[in-house]
């Protein structure tokens, strides 16, 4: 059974960081892309960030570029978001995902590209 399960969400005020974990188990994690996805009610789930299966390739949705670095630690079957800088506008639940065993991924940016999630890590960015 694939679980993946986030983890380091909180309360920061603005201009402070955070790091957000995802554990992965149940998956050959460390030979697929994984990404960072976040959500805000009534919004459709926004593309973070995305790292390839060595960690050699990352993507950024403009909005964090700069500010968040995405990681990976195949040995640990773990990944990472290092969120510097935060703004209000980054408040939001966080997602981390994972392709289907079999599936290769096209577009990084792409919730539909991901069949597994995890349940989410609340971010909240006090001004």
């Amino acid at each position: 059974q694939v679980q993946l399960v986030e983890s380091g969400g909180g309360l920061v005020q603005v201009g402070g960081s955070l790091r957000l974990s995802c554990a992965v188990s149940g998956h050959t994690f460390s030979t697929y892309t994984m990404g960072w996805f976040r959500q805000t009610p009534g919004k459709e789930r926004e593309f973070v960030a995305a790292i390839s299966w060595s960690g050699l390739s990352t993507y950024y949705a403009d909005s964090v570029k700069g500010r968040f670095t995405i990681s990976r630690a195949n040995a640990k079957n773990t990944m990472y978001l290092q969120m510097n800088s935060l703004k209000p506008e980054d408040t939001a639940i966080y997602y981390c995902a994972a392709p289907g065993l079999g599936r290769s991924t096209t577009d990084q940016a792409k919730p539909s590209e991901y069949d597994y999630w995890g349940q989410g890590t609340q971010v909240t960015v006090s001004s």
